[in-house]
């Protein structure tokens, strides 16, 4: 029945400046209007849509404001450098600052690395890989670079 996640919506302030934001990470517009544009997450899959709003002044939860984009973990070696190229500051999330980022979260039985960082309006984005889904043991968070060291 269910197959996936289709679509998530995020308040903005500025539709325009929004759009110059998530166009530099590279998301193609699927559609548009004077207060309303989706972003193709994958295309005919999943997308994402930012909604120009007083809302967007809403405090940060979790629940609220966030969104989690998955990546190859491939591609999480450099995202870092990604995303520095495109002009985005890494957030300090769990007490790890920018240089020891991304981060390995322990969700036991599952192991995840990630990284955060804030849209235009303070929306946290994270983008996610999945590194192992069956971990025998509980572990501490940690950064990938740690990981890879105790995981070769």
């Amino acid at each position: 029945m269910i197959k996936g996640l289709y679509e998530a919506h995020l308040p903005v302030s500025n539709l325009k400046q929004s759009i110059d934001f998530y166009k530099k990470l590279g998301l193609e517009i699927a559609y548009q209007t004077e207060k309303l544009v989706f972003f193709w997450i994958e295309k005919g899959k999943s997308w994402i849509g930012l909604w120009e709003t007083e809302k967007s002044t809403t405090p940060y939860h979790p629940s609220l404001r966030h969104i989690a984009l998955q990546i190859d973990i491939e591609s999480m070696q450099d995202v870092k450098e990604w995303l520095e190229l495109k002009g985005v500051k890494i957030n300090t999330n769990f007490g790890f600052p920018p240089e020891q980022q991304p981060l390995v979260l322990p969700n036991y039985p599952n192991a995840h690395a990630a990284i955060y960082f804030l849209d235009p309006d303070g929306n946290s984005l994270e983008l996610i890989a999945p590194l192992n889904l069956d971990c025998k043991e509980p572990f501490e968070m940690m950064t990938l670079e740690e990981w890879n060291k105790q995981n070769r």
